[in-house]
C-alpha cells in the first residue's frame, strides 16, 4: 500500500513538473528572439543564447523535480533510468508516471497557448513530422538514443557540480535539436510531443504513436543498455556463510 501511494505521489509530481516544463520550454524560441534582437546578435551566436536559456531551465526544473520527490518531465528518461537499473521505479510506478506526464504536457500546451501574446503565437506548435514517416521515426529514435546516452553519462559518470552538468546537458540538447530540426522538430520527449499533438487533435494517430512514442522508447532503452555495457553495475558480493557453532 505504501509503495502504491508513493507511486501515485510521484505521478502527480510528474504531471505538475511536465506541465511547467512544456509551458516554459515553449518560450525558448521567443526569448531567444527577444534577447538576440535587443543585443543585435545574429547567426550562430544566437545558439549561445538558446543554450543559456535551456541550461537555466534544466537547472531550475532539476531542483523543482527534486522538491517533488524525484519527478521527471520526460517518459523516455524515466524508462531509461529504469532500464539501466538506476532509481527506484517499478512497473507500477512507470504505468502511473507515463500517463501523468502526458496529461501534464497537455495542460502545459493548453496553458501557454492561452497566455502567449497573439503576435508570438506563430512560434508555438511543438514538434511535427517534416519528412516521410519512416525517416521521421528513425530520426526521432536515433536522436532520443543519443540524448539519453548523453544524459546518463553526464549525470552518472562525469564528475563535477550541477552547474557543469547542466551546461553540458544544455549543449547536448541544443546540438541535437538543431540536428533534428528538419526531420521531426525534434521532440526527444513523447509527453511534449503528445501535448502539442493533442492541441492539433492528432494525438491518437498512428504517426504520432510510431514517431513520437514507439521509436523514442526504443532509442532510450537501447541507450540504457549500451550505458550498462560500457559501465556495468557492480556485482553484489555474496556474504560468506557463518560458521555454525559446534554443538
Amino acid at each position: 500500500m505504501a509503495s502504491t501511494m508513493a507511486a501515485i505521489k510521484l505521478a502527480i509530481g510528474d504531471a505538475v513538473l511536465t506541465a511547467m516544463w512544456v509551458l516554459s520550454a515553449s518560450t525558448i524560441g521567443l526569448f531567444t528572439y527577444l534577447i538576440s534582437t535587443s543585443l543585435g546578435v545574429q547567426g550562430p551566436l544566437t545558439l549561445v543564447i538558446t543554450t543559456s536559456i535551456v541550461a537555466t531551465l534544466v537547472f531550475v526544473y532539476t531542483f523543482v523535480g527534486q522538491l517533488l520527490g524525484g519527478a521527471s518531465f520526460n517518459p523516455t528518461g524515466t524508462a531509461a533510468f529504469y532500464a539501466a537499473g538506476l532509481g527506484g521505479d517499478s512497473l507500477l510506478s512507470l504505468a502511473l508516471r507515463f500517463p501523468a506526464q502526458a496529461a501534464g504536457a497537455v495542460a502545459g500546451a493548453i496553458a501557454i497557448s492561452e497566455v502567449m501574446p497573439s503576435q508570438y503565437k506563430h512560434m508555438l506548435g511543438g514538434p511535427s513530422i517534416k519528412v516521410d514517416l519512416h525517416t521521421a521515426a528513425m530520426a526521432e529514435g536515433v536522436l532520443t538514443f543519443l540524448i539519453t546516452l548523453a544524459v546518463l553519462i553526464i549525470i552518472i559518470r562525469i564528475p563535477g557540480g550541477m552547474l557543469v552538468k547542466t551546461w553540458l546537458l544544455a549543449m547536448a540538447t541544443v546540438t541535437l535539436v538543431v540536428a533534428g530540426s528538419s526531420y521531426t522538430g525534434p521532440s526527444m520527449n513523447p509527453a511534449n510531443a503528445f501535448g502539442w499533438a493533442y492541441i492539433r487533435k492528432q494525438h491518437n494517430t498512428w504517426d504520432q504513436l510510431y514517431v513520437y512514442w514507439i521509436c523514442p522508447f526504443i532509442g532510450a532503452i537501447g541507450a540504457a543498455w549500451v550505458f550498462r555495457i560500457i559501465y556495468p553495475l557492480p556485482k553484489k558480493q555474496k556474504k560468506a556463510p557463518k560458521n555454525r557453532k559446534a554443538e
